[in-house]
Formats: C-alpha cells, structure tokens, sequence
C-alpha cells in the first residue's frame, strides 16, 4: 500500500527531510528551534482543518474551538484530574472528537452560510465558557506552569515530541484521505446529490470527517501545550479559525501539504514582523489581498500545475 501511494522519489525526499529536521536541534539557536516546533504544532492545525474544508468543501469557521478543546483537555487531566502523561495525552484528543462529533450533530445538516453561521455561534459559546469559568479554566488568564513529563519539558524534548507526533499524524491524515472513505468524502464535496443518488450517507460521512478532523486539532492542541507550557481562551477565538483557513488557501487548499506550506509562511511572517510593528492584521490582510488576485490556487496548487499532468492528483502530495 505504501508503494502505491508514495513514489520512490517521494519516499527519498521525506527521508532528506526527516533526517534534516532530526539534525536541526543540534546546529540552531534555541529561538529557531522553537519556531519550527510552532510551525510543527500550527502546520498539523491547518492540515486537520483542510481535511473538511479543502478534501470536503464543508466550511469550518470554528476549527480553533477543538484545537484550544484539547489543549485545555490535556492541561486539566495533568493538573485537575492527576492522570498519568500518557493517559492524558491519549484522552485529550478523544475529548475535541467527541466535541466535534457533538457540535457536528447540530450543524452537518445545515448548508453553506446557515452551516458556517451556527458553527461560529456554537464556538462562540464554548470559548466564552474557557474565558468566563475562572475556578476551572483559569479565565482570561488561563492556565500557566502546567506539569509536563521530563522528557518533553526541554526545548529540545518538546521539539522531537512535536516532530515525531506531527509526522505520524501526517501520516495518518494522508492514509485516511487516500482511503475509500477519503475517495468518497471528495466525491461528497464535488457532487452531494449524486453521491446520495448512489447510496452514501453524505450526513454520515460528514459527520465522521468532522470527527477526524477535531481529533487531529486536538492532537495539535496537546502538542501546543508541549511547547508554550500554558494554555488560554485565545487559542479558541474565531480569529485563529479565520487564520488557519489563510493557510490553507496560501498553501494550496486541494493539496495535501498545502496547509503545512501556508502555516509555515504565516508562523514566520508573524514571529519577525511582529518583532519590527504591532500591524501584524494589516499585514496578513494584504497577503491575503495577494493570495485572491495572483495565486488564487495557492503556492504549492500553482507549483503542480505548472508541473503538468503527472502531478495531477492533489491528494497524493
């Protein structure tokens, strides 16, 4: 299965990568490598995102709510409940799938705009629960000095924990869209009523992507906490939602590593912009400007078509 979907060119090229990424640590600054965690822990955000948006056209204006979900989850199973590390990381992405499977309930049966409405009202409502509970989630302070395992309390630890995670759920991510239940999810994004006239249960199915999707936006969340050591209401606001659909359109949203392409440049923008003006949204808003007049398709979506008909299937790269 793996020699059917990943060329040997393919394979060779992510080993040179792994391998340099594995290296990393040892020949950069402490700043850098942290950086490249964050792109790490962001890159796996806006992927889990265009699993519903870009392989399934189902617009997910409040993908950051299981995102912060499941960093809030994994810090109060650390410091409420006491669970061991493994458990908690382990549970904590259950609990922003269970979220997404619950908030799916309510929303996957609604289209365009009413569906993208009551998502941000739902997300809305759950954020202001983290920044109002203030005996629970700390409030608008939210929760500092949380208690992570050793071998992930240093720089370095925290990097190849969000290096190793990210690259597995990657994986996974990408097995699941090459599937036949990813094969399908696209066929429900390009024409619903005809896959409902072949029989597919498209609510069903969405409903179970939406899932997936909330649950690798949980993973990312855990990995969040890895690297800040804290968490806060912020990491739910509409606005990361708003940013994170940025990067996968400047990436390539009809391509599999688009979203990671995009958080990259985005994460770095806003790092050493931020270090010269406080206009960061000025900022973002002519890249976005850009982005819509002059690669509408993305980085790596205008990269493929130029390669020509031998890269013709976003999915597989």
């Amino acid at each position: 299965m793996i020699r059917a979907l990943f060329s040997a060119k393919t394979l060779l090229v992510a080993a040179l990568l792994l391998a340099a990424l594995i290296l990393a640590p040892q020949v950069l600054p402490r700043f850098y490598i942290y950086l490249m965690a964050l792109v790490f822990v962001t890159g796996l955000l806006a992927t889990s995102l265009n699993m519903v948006l870009g392989f399934g056209g189902m617009y997910q204006f409040h993908h950051a709510v299981f995102y912060g979900f499941g960093a809030y989850a994994l810090t109060l199973l650390l410091t409420k409940a006491g669970m061991p590390p493994v458990f908690a990381y382990l549970l904590a992405p259950c609990c922003s799938a269970a979220l997404g499977l619950l908030l799916g309930l309510i929303t996957v049966r609604l289209t365009k705009l009413y569906f993208g409405m009551l998502q941000i009202s739902l997300g809305s409502l759950v954020w202001a629960l983290a920044y109002r509970w203030y005996s629970f989630t700390g409030g608008d302070d939210g929760i500092h000095g949380i208690p992570l395992p050793d071998v992930v309390y240093s720089s370095t630890g925290a990097y190849y924990f969000s290096l190793a995670v990210c690259s597995v759920s990657l994986l996974v991510m990408y097995l699941i869209v090459n599937s036949p239940f990813g094969r399908i999810f696209q066929g429900i994004r390009d024409n619903p009523e005809r896959c409902r006239a072949v029989g597919v249960d498209v609510h069903r199915h969405q409903l179970a992507g939406q899932a997936i999707a909330a649950f690798f936006a949980g993973v990312a969340g855990t990995l969040f906490v890895t690297v800040e050591g804290s968490v806060f209401p912020e990491l739910m606001f509409w606005t990361l939602s708003l940013e994170l659909i940025i990067m996968c359109l400047l990436g390539g949203w009809f391509v599999f590593l688009g979203p990671m392409l995009g958080a990259a440049i985005i994460v770095v923008l806003r790092t050493f912009v931020g270090i010269y003006t406080e206009y960061w949204t000025l900022v973002l808003g002519v890249v976005l400007m850009l982005l819509i007049f002059f690669l509408p398709e993305g980085v790596l979506g205008f990269a493929l078509r130029k390669a020509g008909p031998a890269q013709a299937d976003p999915a597989k790269e």
